[in-house]
Formats: structure tokens, sequence, C-alpha cells
């Protein structure tokens, strides 16, 4: 059977939207990793289902899951295309404010033009078990042995789990080899999102992101709010902030503790067509 697709992208962190409002259908692991296939699917980093709100004063659910076909909690570009995504198909207009069912909660969102969201991201966590993170107690770093090297990360969860590491430069070849051990390391049960954070000021960072399920991506929204939430919280930066990822740059707020945090940027689409269910199967 035909499955209506499209294709869209927050700064280069794509992903296939699904509206399974009217319909259902099953998503094993196997279909979710050939759809996400980039040789012989469609290719994406997520697969983003838009479901039916189950409290009418919600515009609409959805669920995430990563080309690996895992779930994930929260995914802060996706967020941001399902608003310009509900958009399109006329069910937000422009300044208009909508709350979302995610998988980590409720979220406002504020459509600011056709392909410019905003969205409220909750208030950051830091209680290590509220993240997951094994911990003795909270602090605000933490020393984790990568490989037999000790490096000092900030674990903090917008929804999902991430690590933050501030260095000194992102492009530094320690930090291709330090992501994909860290996104898995044990003390974070439930793995985490790795971001390395170069600080170039107290307004500006730049930031790479190597992701549960998907790993290095053009950008991640959840992990652009991490790293200004955990960098804040050091006062390493202030309370508005420039985050320059690979696919481009978010506009992150947070005034700090008691204060929801809001992320802002453009979303775009690609292209729409119908997966007819071919490619390998994975195991």
């Amino acid at each position: 059977m035909a499955t209506r697709f499209t294709k869209m992208h927050g700064l280069g962190n794509d992903f296939v939207v699904l509206d399974m409002r009217g319909s259902t259908l099953p998503f094993d692991v196997a279909r979710i990793r050939a759809m996400a296939d980039r040789h012989t699917g469609i290719g994406f980093d997520q697969l983003l289902v838009i479901e039916p709100a189950r409290n009418a004063a919600h515009l609409a659910a959805y669920s995430i899951r990563n080309a690996d076909g895992s779930f994930a909690e929260q995914c802060g570009n996706g967020a941001r295309c399902i608003g310009a995504w509900l958009h399109r198909a006329g069910a937000l207009a422009i300044g208009d404010e909508a709350k979302l069912e995610s998988p980590a909660g409720i979220i406002d969102m504020h459509l600011l033009d056709a392909t410019t969201v905003a969205v409220e991201m909750g208030e950051p966590e830091f209680e290590p078990l509220r993240i997951p993170f094994e911990a003795p107690a909270p602090a605000d770093t933490y020393p984790l042995d990568v490989d037999g090297e000790r490096v000092d990360v900030a674990a903090v969860s917008m929804g999902n789990p991430h690590a933050v590491l501030e260095v000194d430069d992102v492009a530094d070849t320690r930090v291709d080899r330090l992501g994909p051990r860290i996104t898995m390391h044990p003390r974070f049960p439930r793995g985490a999102n790795a971001g390395f954070a170069q600080v170039l000021d107290d307004r500006v960072i730049r930031l790479r992101v190597h992701e549960r399920g998907a790993g290095w991506t053009l950008a991640c929204g959840s992990g652009a709010c991490a790293a200004v939430a955990a960098l804040h919280r050091l006062g390493r930066v202030g309370d508005d902030v420039r985050v320059e990822l690979p696919g481009g740059v978010l506009s992150i707020a947070w005034h700090g503790p008691g204060h929801a945090l809001w992320m802002t940027g453009p979303a775009a689409f690609s292209f729409e067509g119908e997966w007819l269910g071919s490619g390998p199967k994975r195991p």
C-alpha cells in the first residue's frame, strides 16, 4: 500500500512527515529503517507522525521515530516542521499560537511566518534521575570516563537526554571520536544526544551534535536548547543566544530557572511523494 509523505528539514536536520490523523499504519523497525535508507528509501534523520490530539484544546499530537527505528521523546527541529506542515494544511494561521502533544509533553508553538516557527520547549531539567543520568548527586558538570579519557559534561533533559561538552573548536577531530561514545555511554541508561559547544562570546556559540539513533546531524534543535541551558547555568552565555550549527542558525532564549526555554528557527519543505514499500529489509 502506498503511503503519502512530506519530506522536510530544519537547517538540514531532515524528516519524513506522515499524516496519520485519519488512518493507521503499522510501523515496525524494519519498515522505518527501509524508509530511512538514503540509497533505497526516502532518507531521513527522524520520522514525524502527526496524530489526533487526545485533548480537544490541542491542535494535534505527534510521535517521533529515529532512523534506526527507535523512539525519540523530543525533536526541536521536527516540532518546527510540524508547525509549518500544519500551516500548509490549513490548520494553523500565521501569527497563531497552538498547543501540540509531543512525546515529552505539551508544547506551545507560535507561527511567525510560513516557514519560521517559535517553539516553547519547556524548562530544562538538570536532576540526574529525571534525565536520566547516573550520578551520586546533582552538579553543574560531571566527570565522564570515555575509553580511558576523562571529559567533563553537563547533563540536561529537554524532554530527551543530552550530554553537553564545551570544546575549544567543534572542528577538532577529537569531537568526531567522542560523539558516538558519549551518545551510548552506560551512565545514560537511555542514551543521550552528545553536544559539543564552542563559546564565541556570551551571545554566540557553535555547536555539533551526535544524536541517538541518527548519528551526526546538520542541526539538532533540542541539542541547541540543551547546550544553551547548560552553558547559561555555568555563566558562560546570556539569556539570548545565537547557535551556529553546520546546517544554519537557531535563536535560543532562556531566562533561567522558573522560565520556559524558547527556540526560534526555520522549517523548509523539500518534496512530497508516495512510499511504495520497496527497499531492503533491515534486521
